[in-house]
């Protein structure tokens, strides 16, 4: 089978978030099947921001058994990439099937024009928010206008696709709510437990001396690192718990100038280490080495990162909104809080640490969570298996 799999953003640009990855390992396990598998995108690089496009990066790449095929990014606005020269790299390669992950996406609307050119059935997955995400309501006119715009072609896609791949019940809900008709898979998203390894002493690198508590993301305030600072100031101030640093590890979104400067406000400079742009073999490291991992996120619709915690039995504090719980489940594998609630953030972070059996049990939870479901290996085969129907129905259509 000949799979097209279309996307924003790819390898180098691994900050981009969970797009990315689930993508590549979807990628790697199809082809380690024995399927020719092609990732189309963008060549936004990340080296120096979110917003950095390298001409330099090769057009067509080859990755272990996949390709990686990267088209120029003309202009972008916010993170709608235009790279229309996709269009032509699809329709000449002319695949069996594509695959786009991020409806919100110029990407996306490519995959939809070259699917119905030449008739190829489309699979989509969303990870970027579809009708939930809170920017949508909280910008300005201008992006307001762009959303707007976004959303009639959304709609399109969605009522044009032959399937859709959606990590939970609670994205399975937003598509059906746009489109009843669409036939809708749950395939949840996995990580690459192969990958997940630690190889080098992050502590040391960073000249940490006492325990530390961890956040993986983006700085933006919807990732609600405002909470967590002033759950943690609580953690020092009032409950006087003081042999914990807090570790924060992401790309500005926009919030970082913000975030040093509540950091300094409450005077939690040598308390706070905050890594920017990050190595991946750094987070991957900084999973291993921490106590637990928090994300305090105002929006999620399937986070991989707490996965990525889990796969070192490492427990997650995160809030009760929108598809986190699908994820994090309060009481199994982690703890979850109300969203911009810092003084119960404080509450759960504290109970964590005061309970090493708790957080055992909690970690193993999510072990185990990872290595039966959430897993590439499985979601790659469940992938395989969706494409394979879809094809089949076109076929006796």
């Amino acid at each position: 089978m000949k799979i097209a799999v279309v996307c924003p953003a790819s390898l180098p640009a691994t900050q981009f978030g969970g797009i990315v990855f689930l993508a590549v390992d979807l990628a790697r396990e199809i082809s380690e099947l024995g399927h020719d598998v092609t990732i189309y995108t963008t060549d936004l690089d990340f080296t120096n921001g979110p917003n950095k496009f390298n001409k330099a990066l090769p057009r067509l790449e080859k990755f272990e058994k996949f390709k990686i095929n990267r088209t120029h990014t003309w202009f972008s606005l916010k993170l709608f990439f235009i790279n229309p020269s996709m269009y032509k790299q699809i329709k000449n390669d002319k695949p069996d099937i594509i695959h786009t992950i991020g409806l919100r996406s110029f990407q996306s609307i490519i995959a939809w024009l070259v699917s119905k050119k030449i008739n190829i059935p489309l699979v989509v997955s969303d990870q970027g928010g579809l009708t939930t995400h809170p920017f949508l309501d909280q910008s300005g006119l201008f992006l307001k206008i762009l959303y707007r715009m976004q959303n009639f072609f959304i709609k399109r896609i969605i009522e044009h696709s032959s399937a859709i791949s959606a990590a939970n019940e609670y994205e399975k809900k937003i598509f059906s709510g746009i489109n009843k008709e669409s036939k809708i898979e749950i395939i949840r998203n996995g990580v690459n437990l192969k990958s997940l390894v630690s190889k080098q002493n992050f502590k040391e690198k960073y000249q940490i001396n006492s325990k530390f508590i961890l956040f993986v993301g983006r700085f933006s305030k919807v990732k609600g690192i405002e909470t967590l600072i002033y759950a943690f100031n609580i953690i020092k101030n009032k409950l006087k718990i003081t042999d914990i640093r807090l570790v924060i590890m992401g790309v500005d979104f926009g919030y970082q100038n913000e975030m040093f400067g509540l950091i300094k406000k409450l005077d939690l400079s040598e308390e706070i280490i905050v890594i920017k742009n990050p190595p991946r073999d750094d987070v991957i490291s900084a999973y291993g080495e921490s106590e637990f991992l928090i994300l305090p996120s105002q929006w999620e619709l399937s986070p991989l990162v707490p996965l990525e915690s889990f796969a070192f039995k490492r427990p997650v504090i995160s809030t009760n909104s929108h598809g986190i719980p699908y994820t994090v489940q309060n009481n199994k594998n982690g703890i979850l809080v109300e969203p911009e609630n810092p003084v119960q953030l404080s509450d759960a972070i504290a109970k964590l640490l005061n309970n090493s059996e708790l957080r055992e049990k909690l970690g193993l939870s999510g072990y185990n969570f990872v290595h039966k479901e959430c897993n590439c290996v499985s979601m790659a085969k469940n992938s395989l298996k969706l494409y394979e129907d879809v094809l089949e129905n076109n076929q006796n259509k």
